[in-house]
């Protein structure tokens, strides 16, 4: 008589055990698949694809500080590229020089202006010279701000019956400012200023 309630009490247990096992089983895997769609997301947001010429290339979204190193680097030699690189063609001196101000602050501009009334610009575009400018290595303090770098660089001066080939240490600090299509890094050159410009090598043409 005392038995089939007895059965029933231990069915009844069972069934909610079964039953809890069943719910906190689907609450663990609807939290394991909602942390994983929120990774995914999150993976997908950090992918980018840029056309280029027809072409879609994949890139990644980083944090800045990831490459900070790198685009300090690219920025100062950019600068130097466009400030130093120049032919005999006053539209390619403005073109360049207007580049190269909009990463510097007036430093730069007191320079070029230098450079303007000592005839620097038109003697290049007289004697159809040529110069270029390569990077050998920068140095950047990123512990102080804002940062100081030291740039040295080689000249090469393509005159009409010789090739000069120059040393160039410049040296300067960097503050971070907004990002812009004229200043893609977001950096700013200040108290920029020349240190060397020496003639190391004169080969005749």
């Amino acid at each position: 008589m005392f038995s089939k309630p007895k059965n029933i009490d231990t069915a009844f247990r069972q069934i909610r055990l079964f039953t809890l096992t069943i719910i906190l089983a689907c609450l663990l895997f609807s939290g394991f698949t909602l942390y994983k769609s929120q990774q995914l997301t999150a993976s997908l947001q950090q992918k980018v694809y840029i056309l280029a010429n027809g072409k879609a290339l994949e890139a990644f979204a980083t944090d800045r500080r990831d490459n900070i190193l790198v685009e300090a680097k690219d920025h100062i030699s950019a600068f130097h590229r466009y400030f130093f690189t120049l032919d005999p063609d006053e539209k390619v001196i403005i073109a360049n020089t207007a580049k190269a101000l909009y990463l510097a602050d007036a430093s730069a501009k007191r320079q070029y202006d230098n450079l303007t009334e000592s005839n620097y610009y038109s003697n290049i575009i007289a004697g159809n010279i040529s110069q270029e400018i390569n990077m050998d290595s920068v140095s950047i303090d990123l512990q102080q701000t804002p940062s100081y770098f030291r740039y040295y660089g080689t000249q090469q001066l393509t005159r009409t019956g010789s090739i000069v080939t120059r040393k160039l240490v410049t040296e300067g600090y960097l503050r971070e400012v907004s990002r812009s299509d004229n200043n893609p890094h977001g950096f700013l050159i200040e108290g920029w200023k020349t240190l060397e410009n020496t003639d190391t090598h004169i080969q005749n043409r």
